[in-house]
């Protein structure tokens, strides 16, 4: 694959991954209430999904997206589903200090990578971007295991580079906190957005 396609690829997908969106309202909302502790396999999860999204591209399967409504739906249910766990959890949660913040021990790294999966797996964004905008980037007919392993690294540089800013900035503005009141109150506020993207993510 040429650079000028893969730098024009990657261009769009930095855009499209730093438009808030499902991901990035949970993984900001995650990091506020819980640090970064547990992002990582969150968002190799996301990024997971997203190259699973371009081999469907790749390999024709829109068709087959279009005609398993209810598997993708299912799929949907799953992420959101985890969402609401997320919620419910920082809702109840008590206040902790920034320093030994993290999700509880039973939301393991197994979980938080499977929950980043099933959200991009079932977020219409995402799908959109991958079965709709991609092939009027790039000629997918003629996309080879080499040029597969490109847009495939592209995806990973440019996901983990996006996410990873949210992440610094969200637990940059988590420290600048003080007080258990304070930590409470971001707790709730992200406890109700999560909850909210999971109605979003469940109902489009």
């Amino acid at each position: 694959m040429d650079f000028a396609t893969l730098a024009f690829f990657a261009a769009i997908l930095t855009v499209a991954a730093a438009t808030p969106g499902p991901a990035v309202v949970a993984l900001v909302a995650r990091t506020l209430a819980r640090g970064r502790q547990g992002a990582a396999p969150f968002i190799a999860g996301l990024i997971l999904g997203d190259v699973l999204w371009l081999a469907a591209s790749i390999l024709g399967l829109s068709a087959l997206a279009a005609t398993m409504g209810s598997l993708f739906f299912l799929v949907r249910l799953a992420g959101a589903g985890y969402l609401l766990l997320m919620a419910w959890r920082m809702w109840t949660a008590p206040a902790e200090a920034p320093d030994v913040a993290g999700l509880p021990a039973r939301a393991g790294r197994g979980g938080l990578f499977g929950a980043g999966l099933a959200l991009t797996m079932g977020n219409p964004k995402t799908m959109a971007f991958y079965l709709a905008m991609l092939p009027a980037m790039v000629d997918l007919q003629h996309i080879d295991i080499l040029g597969f392993t490109e847009l495939s690294g592209a995806i990973c540089v440019v996901l983990s580079a996006v996410f990873a800013f949210y992440v610094y900035s969200a637990d940059r503005t988590r420290h600048l906190v003080a007080g258990t009141s304070a930590l409470k109150t971001i707790n709730r506020v992200c406890g109700t957005v999560l909850a909210g993207t999971a109605v979003a993510v469940a109902t489009k």
